[in-house]
Order: structure tokens, then sequence, then C-alpha cells
């Protein structure tokens, strides 16, 4: 049960979002920036991350939903999500995700974790500082939206084929497309 009255059958930052609308728009700004705009990591990826850290977080919401919106944009789908949050060590993904990955689980142990070594790791698996840049920020903007959702106690689906459901607005139309306001870019 959720720690304040919400109101709404939203479930996760959903129902947070209806709660307080004035903050659901620049995190929904974030969130597209961040793992729909532009950049040479893919989106499956980059959602990779953030199911990710936020299975490190022990978030069901934030972990579930965006493990569905990386399968629906990584040709090897739900198997290879799967493998990802399991072992991502021995997953089968490039050593670059691999590296970048390990930098998203120091920045989730605390800024402070991340050494020169992961960095260095990074680079010569091939990551760009930008995609080093954005692994960071991806990391730490998931352990704050882990934290809101799991701080409030938002309530989960009850039936995970919403996850699914919500993949295929991420996917057409974007995180403005979850407020109702399409595939637009942030002003």
């Amino acid at each position: 049960m959720p720690h304040i009255p919400l109101n709404s059958d939203a479930v996760g930052i959903g129902s947070l979002f209806e709660y307080r609308p004035e903050t659901a728009r620049p995190m929904s700004e974030l969130a597209e920036i961040l793992l729909r705009g532009p950049s040479t990591l893919s989106r499956g990826e980059r959602e990779l991350i953030a199911s990710y850290v936020s299975r490190l977080n022990d978030c069901d919401f934030c972990t579930s939903s965006h493990a569905a919106f990386a399968a629906a944009q990584l040709p090897e789908g739900m198997p290879l999500v799967d493998q990802v949050r399991a072992d991502a060590a021995s997953a089968p993904i490039p050593d670059k995700l691999k590296a970048l990955l390990q930098v998203a689980a120091a920045v989730q142990r605390g800024g402070k974790h991340v050494q020169d070594e992961d960095v260095a790791a990074a680079r010569k698996a091939g990551a760009t500082d930008i995609e080093i840049h954005d692994t960071v920020l991806i990391a730490a903007a998931f352990c704050m939206f882990n934290r809101y959702v799991d701080g409030l106690a938002t309530t989960v689906p009850k039936d995970p084929s919403g996850y699914v459901s919500a993949a295929d607005v991420i996917v057409s139309a974007g995180y403005l497309g979850l407020l109702g306001q399409g595939d637009e870019q942030p002003a």
C-alpha cells in the first residue's frame, strides 16, 4: 500500500506522475533524453542499463518495466535481458556494454565507487567519453527514479502484461507519450 494516498489506478511512477504532474514532465523529459535521444548506444542498450541498475536497487516496478522496454528494442528480446539481469559478465553482449554495465553498477553503489580502472576498461572496450557520461547519468537517474517509486511504496501491475503494453507506448511515442504528449522533443 502506498505511503501516501495516490487516488489513482496507475501503478509505479505513473501513479506519482498523476499525483504531482508538475514533476512528471521534467522527469519524463530526462528519461526521453537519456533513453531515446541521439546516442551511439542503442535505445535497447540504454534501457538495458536502466533495468540492470533498477535490479541492483531491487526496484521491481522499474526493473520489470525497463526490461520490457529493452526487450522491445533489442533483436534478442527478453531472453537476452534476462541473461544480463542474471549475470551481465557472462551474458552474450559486446564487451563495451559489459564494461558500461560495470560502470553503472559502481554508480549504483555510490558515485565514488567508479574507479579510474572502470573507466579505463570501458574505454579499452571501445566506449566513448559521451557513452561513459551517459551511462553514469542513466545509472544516477535510475537510482533517483527507483528510490522515488519505492520510497513512496507504489504498486506494481497485477498483470505483468501491462509492462508490454507500456513498452509499445515507449517505442512508438516515447516517454512524453506516457503523458499523452506524443513523440515530441523536450522544449
